[in-house]
């Protein structure tokens, strides 16, 4: 098992399984859910290192889950990404802080060199874009026709 363990909550799978794989571009054994139950029975199994949650999700939402976190005494590195309204993401960041999470946010949609940046601890162990600029391209090609992608990610 690798030492930096990733798992991702995003009810978009396309938008998930490329986060995931920027993720294992950073060295990250990485788990995608996109459902906040489902996030949570494989955060018990999972011993992860840094979570990225979607803020807007459907029955239980990113907010819920960052309570659920801090009940957890939690220690991983919470990334929030949103790309609606900035005030969702400002109340899960503060809920977060108060109770001692380690929480970045990222505004979807979120840079590739910022995502990177919050997962990666030195810069020479982010990947080069174009190593993985193409492989994302397509993966969030297969999901156009779903309007919350337009909110992803962006090179």
């Amino acid at each position: 098992m690798s030492d930096k363990r990733l798992l991702v909550v995003d009810d978009v799978p396309e938008l998930g399984e490329a986060v995931g794989f920027l993720a294992e571009a950073l060295g990250y054994e990485c788990k995608v859910t996109t459902h906040g139950k489902d996030f949570m029975r494989e955060y018990e199994r999972f011993q992860l290192t840094a979570v990225v949650l979607d803020i807007v999700m459907p029955e239980i939402d990113g907010i819920t889950s960052v309570r659920w976190l801090q009940q957890k005494s939690c220690s991983a590195k919470v990334l929030i990404a949103s790309g609606v309204n900035p005030d969702y993401a400002d109340f899960a960041e503060t809920i977060g802080d108060e109770n001692g999470l380690d929480i970045t946010r990222l505004s979807k949609p979120f840079v590739l060199k910022e995502f990177s940046a919050a997962l990666a601890p030195t810069p020479d162990t982010v990947p080069a874009i174009e190593t993985v600029r193409e492989p994302v391209n397509d993966l969030l090609l297969q999901a156009m026709d779903q309007p919350k992608l337009s909110k992803g990610l962006n090179f």
